[in-house]
């Protein structure tokens, strides 16, 4: 259990636009993968199917691009506990030279499956994200 989670993506071609590179909407679809394979890998299992998130508001950074056929390395972390349905979880995603490509701040609040309702983010659910952070859930 963690508060960062990284995960390699792959430009393919359906990912580059008419530049020639990553189009802006792979990136945030990138962010969204990165994000649920965090929630999956490390919420208690009851909670992932209780619980949902929905993007609230995204503020991206573009600092540089790829080509076809190129890896980058995404990693998002959350750096401060839940402020009632939301949390903010934080993006970069690197070159194979360690270049920064792309960085950006998205909030999530979370709903209940069951009404998709939003709602505040139980502490139990807060916690498994934690440890490395410094903050209390």
């Amino acid at each position: 259990m963690s508060n960062r989670h990284q995960q390699t993506f792959t430009a393919q071609p359906g990912h580059i636009d008419a530049n020639g590179h990553v189009n802006n909407a792979v990136w945030v679809r990138w962010m969204e993968e990165l994000a649920v394979a965090h929630w999956l890998s490390d919420a208690l299992p009851e909670h992932v199917d209780a619980y949902a998130w929905v993007v609230t508001r995204h503020e991206i950074d573009y600092r540089g691009n790829v080509q076809l056929g190129a890896e980058v390395t995404g990693l998002t972390e959350i750096r401060e506990g839940p402020k009632g349905a939301r949390f903010t979880r934080y993006f970069t995603f690197t070159d194979a030279d360690g270049r920064e490509l792309v960085r950006a701040k998205t909030s999530w609040a979370m709903v209940a499956r069951d009404t998709f309702r939003v709602m505040r983010v139980p502490a139990e659910v807060a916690a498994p994200f934690a440890p490395e952070c410094g903050w209390e859930s």
